[in-house]
């Protein structure tokens, strides 16, 4: 898509044209001599079984320049990880598997729960962290990136545009968020087109000018699951382990990182994966779920920015945010008929609905208990209270990659 458009607070990278993939993996192998790079796969079993990791699992095998991969596992019995290791030994390069729902991982995060360090409940967060610390514990990658085991088109383009910007000695950023159009016949992504990015621009209107919500509006797509940065950044950022991962990540690399360190980077002309289900009925799952602790991310880090998010507020945004969601549906129905998509107007107005009642329940339960938070204490703070715990969650992966 031949945008080059700047985009708010962060530096934004286009797609410009047809890539040189040639040139651009033989400069990343050249960055890895000084730069090495990790690459971090979150997966589960049942991704294993699916077509899409079979063809990511065949790209990565043709990268030439990545230092290690860290494949960190959830959800996932004995068995099941001996298949897992089994299926990802034919990639080429060094390669690491960690079961973290294994009896000796569980022992260490018991070790945490009792020095007072709450690291939640098995998902996605939770094996990143461990990842993160694996890596750390190596004391060999500079740069860590990380995306999804579920890309339905994936190919090499996508991981060299994601770490190009901060494997770079020459543009040298410490944080890169990729970005993409969710669309094939139709648009997807519908949690950010009509719950996040309206919310933000909602608390816009209600609080004015606040740098975070300039900053987070200011990323095309803030719930990608694709980023890379820095092992620095790496130790010092905590990340939830709910379905907030994707926006705390933004908040923490706000905080601890200068703006014009961090960048978003488009990384393929179009992005398939997997679609959950809404379960409007049920906010403990699918889109609920995910939306409910969006907004409490959201609500928390405000309230970190000092902003005041009483009952009366939240009503308030709730009407902001149904209006601006449903103009915001108008443009999206318009989009999709001058280019022949289709687009169910329908569907998208009970989303929005039921949306708006997920901004309801989150602000309650944020309100109920303002001092809750799912964030898993950063690297530095595990090794303050265990200093060797670095050294023991090392010698349990490599144990269990034997």
């Amino acid at each position: 898509m031949a945008d080059f458009y700047q985009t708010g607070v962060v530096a934004t990278f286009h797609r410009l044209g047809k890539a040189d993939l040639n040139r651009m993996e033989s400069e990343l192998t050249e960055f890895n001599l000084h730069r090495p790079i990790a690459l971090v796969l979150p997966s589960t079993y049942s991704e294993l079984e699916a077509p899409a990791l079979k063809q990511i699992a065949e790209e990565i095998k043709q990268v030439p320049y990545v230092n290690e991969i860290v494949v960190t596992m959830g959800r996932t019995n004995q068995e099941q990880f001996l298949k897992a290791k089994e299926f990802f030994s034919s990639l080429p390069q060094r390669t690491r598997l960690i079961w973290n729902t294994g009896p000796n991982i569980e022992k260490l995060y018991q070790l945490l729960e009792e020095s007072g360090l709450h690291v939640g409940e098995d998902g996605k967060g939770r094996s990143c962290w461990t990842a993160y610390g694996y890596i750390l514990s190596r004391e060999e990658s500079k740069v860590i990136a990380l995306h999804d085991c579920d890309i339905v088109n994936y190919s090499r383009e996508l991981l060299g545009r994601l770490c190009y910007p901060v494997a770079s000695p020459n543009i040298d950023y410490d944080f890169c968020k990729g970005y993409y159009a969710r669309v094939t016949d139709r648009m997807h992504g519908r949690v950010t087109r009509i719950f996040v990015t309206p919310v933000i621009r909602s608390l816009q209107k209600l609080f004015g000018y606040l740098p975070l919500l300039v900053y987070l509006d200011s990323f095309r797509y803030p719930l990608a699951g694709e980023f890379s940065m820095s092992t620095d950044l790496a130790r010092i950022n905590r990340i939830p382990g709910d379905w907030g991962i994707e926006v705390e990540t933004l908040a923490e690399v706000y905080r601890n990182c200068a703006l014009k360190r961090i960048c978003q980077v488009e990384l393929c002309e179009t992005y398939e994966h997997k679609h959950q289900p809404l379960s409007a009925e049920d906010p403990r799952t699918g889109l609920m779920k995910m939306s409910v602790d969006i907004a409490k991310a959201i609500f928390r880090n405000l309230a970190i920015e000092g902003a005041d998010l009483s009952e009366s507020l939240i009503n308030t945004l709730m009407v902001t945010y149904l209006r601006t969601a449903q103009d915001t549906i108008k443009r999206y129905h318009d989009d999709a008929a001058i280019n022949g998509l289709f687009f169910d107007r329908h569907q998208e107005t009970k989303m929005v609905e039921a949306f708006t009642q997920a901004i309801k329940i989150s602000g309650k339960e944020f309100n109920e208990d303002p001092l809750y938070t799912p964030l898993i204490p950063n690297w530095n703070r595990v090794t303050a209270a265990i200093p060797d715990f670095l050294e023991q969650l090392n010698g349990i992966v490599e144990e269990e990659n034997s």
